[in-house]
Order: structure tokens, then C-alpha cells, then sequence
């Protein structure tokens, strides 16, 4: 006679922990599954251990880079990034010109956070020839800007600029909203961490500290302003045309951004925060949002390293 499969046990001391994990954890499971595909689609990022446990990569356990990479604060960094790069007329004009995110959001989605996720965790290969096929996908990337002047998406100043905005968006969307802290001298070794990713584009020097990267940034602002372009695409990142269920966790995600913009590129683009609504607002409702985002994308990860220990 087959034996009967076993029950899990149930200890009446933790029972309603454990019933509360039993009735929890296929949703959480299923949230993280929905998750990923909305973020990456198909082309989940291969980690370093899958094809060379000998190798960290780019920047390796230890780094602060893999700490604030992989905490969900980056989505509204993300969009911090995408906004403020519109304020620079010649990097819209080769987005208005050559992008497709107003067709497919969600396919540019997946693709860049893949990319950011090879870059960061992927082996130095992955990482490198990740970097290359970018750059040739850059090459097709020319054309005039509106006020006349020729662009290049591989051009070293725009590759700097965009590299820039992503390392100072991210940082600060990690130290409001992340779920640790930075030190000073970490904040420095992040930006100094990520230089090493515009040296392989072909970029300009970049900024190695946290004062550089500001610098960096007053130097700039001669050549930056808002043009018909970026209002175009600001009204599109405000509001794009995403599934129902995401609409509501993203209107968060987007306030966080805005207000996480310079005063003087909100007045620009129309984007006035009242002052009360930041921090009784927005922080608290973005904090919930990024803290509960962690929660799934940890059942993913933890998912993932299952799902790979047994293929192993």
C-alpha cells in the first residue's frame, strides 16, 4: 500500500505564523512572478554565480553598487533619471526621434532594467558585451535637433550626461527611500564604483565623488532646458499607458520622482510640489510602496536561487 504524502506539521506555539506563511507565500510568490515579468519580461538578467561563480563582475558582493541596485528604491530613481534627462535638448532629440517608448514602454522597460541588471551583477563578460551592444545600438543614433544643431547618441559628452543623471538619481532615491543608509564615504565609492561603467562606453571623465558629481552637474546647467520635446515626454512619463493594476503603485512611484527633482527643473516643466504634500504625502505613501516592493522582490530572488539550485 503507498504510503500517504506527508502533512507539513504545524507547531501550536508558532501556528499562526506558520498558517499566516502558509496562506502568504503563494501570493507573495505570485506577485514576484508578475513583478519580474512587468520589469524585465523574458530577459531576466543572468547573475555572475550562473556562468562564472569565479568572477563578481564589475563591482562584486562587497560593493555599494550590488546594496543599492538591488534595493526597490531604484524604481523611482529610475524615473528621476528618465525625467531629468529630457532637460537636455540634444540626448530628447535622439529619444523623440529614435525611441519607441511611446509604442512599447513596457518592452523599453524590460530592456533597460535588464541591462542595468547585467551591467550590475553580471559576469565582467556579461557585463561588457552588454555595454558593447548598447553602444552599437547608438551608432544608428544621429540626426538634428530641432534647434539645428547635430547629435550622436555616442557622443562622450550625452553617454556622460545620461551616466551622470543615473548615478545621481539613484543615490538619492537610495538615501530617502532606501532601506538602509549610506555613510558619506560610501555615498563617494558608489559614484566612484560607477565610474568605471562610462570609462567602458568611451564617455568623458566622470565624477568620483559625491562633490565632483555635483559640480559635474553645476557646470552643466548652462546647456540644459526644457523643450517641446520634454514636455512631450514628461506628460508620457507621468501618465503611460500601463496596466491597471500597475497605475496606482506607479502614480507613487512618479510623485517620488518629481519631487526628488531640483527646484529649478520643477518650475521649468510645470511640476509645482506644495510643501506639505512631499513630506506628509508622497514619502510616506513611497516608503510603504518601496518597503512592500522589497518584500516581493525578495521573494524573487529568493525564487530564482531555487529555481537554480535545483537545475543545478
Amino acid at each position: 500500500m503507498p504510503a500517504r504524502p506527508s502533512r507539513p506539521t504545524i507547531d501550536p506555539l508558532r501556528a499562526p505564523g506558520q498558517l499566516a506563511s502558509f496562506v502568504v507565500a503563494p501570493v507573495r510568490r505570485r506577485l514576484a512572478d508578475e513583478l519580474t515579468q512587468m520589469v524585465v519580461g523574458d530577459n531576466a538578467p543572468v547573475r555572475t554565480a550562473v556562468e562564472a561563480p569565479e568572477d563578481d563582475g564589475l563591482f562584486g558582493p562587497d560593493s555599494v553598487t550590488w546594496r543599492i541596485h538591488a534595493d526597490a528604491a531604484m524604481f523611482a530613481g529610475g524615473v528621476r533619471a528618465l525625467m531629468l534627462q529630457t532637460m537636455h535638448p540634444l540626448a530628447m532629440a535622439g529619444v523623440a526621434q529614435h525611441s519607441n517608448y511611446r509604442r512599447d514602454p513596457l518592452g523599453r522597460l524590460a530592456n533597460t532594467a535588464t541591462w542595468v541588471g547585467t551591467v550590475t551583477y553580471g559576469s565582467t563578460r556579461q557585463a561588457t558585451e552588454s555595454i558593447e551592444v548598447v553602444r552599437r545600438v547608438h551608432e544608428r543614433v544621429v540626426g538634428t535637433a530641432p534647434d539645428g544643431r547635430p547629435y550622436a547618441a555616442n557622443d562622450p559628452h550625452l553617454l556622460t550626461w545620461v551616466h551622470h543623471t543615473l548615478v545621481d538619481s539613484f543615490l538619492r532615491a537610495y538615501h530617502r527611500y532606501g532601506a538602509g543608509s549610506l555613510t558619506p564615504a560610501e555615498a563617494d565609492r558608489y559614484v566612484d564604483e560607477q565610474a568605471v561603467v562610462i570609462d567602458l562606453f568611451g564617455g568623458e571623465p566622470a565624477a568620483r565623488s559625491v562633490a565632483e558629481l555635483r559640480d559635474w552637474f553645476h557646470a552643466e546647467r548652462p546647456e540644459l532646458r526644457a523643450t517641446r520635446e520634454t514636455g512631450d515626454a514628461i506628460r508620457f512619463l507621468l501618465l503611460p499607458p500601463l496596466p491597471i493594476p500597475a497605475r496606482g503603485p506607479y502614480a507613487v512611484v512618479a510623485a517620488a520622482a518629481v519631487t526628488m527633482l531640483p527646484r529649478w527643473v520643477r518650475r521649468q516643466l510645470w511640476l509645482p510640489v506644495l510643501p506639505a504634500v512631499e513630506p506628509l504625502v508622497v514619502r510616506p505613501a513611497a516608503t510603504a510602496l518601496t518597503r512592500t516592493l522589497d518584500w516581493v522582490m525578495t521573494a524573487a530572488r529568493e525564487a530564482g536561487e531555487a529555481d537554480r539550485a535545483t537545475a543545478a
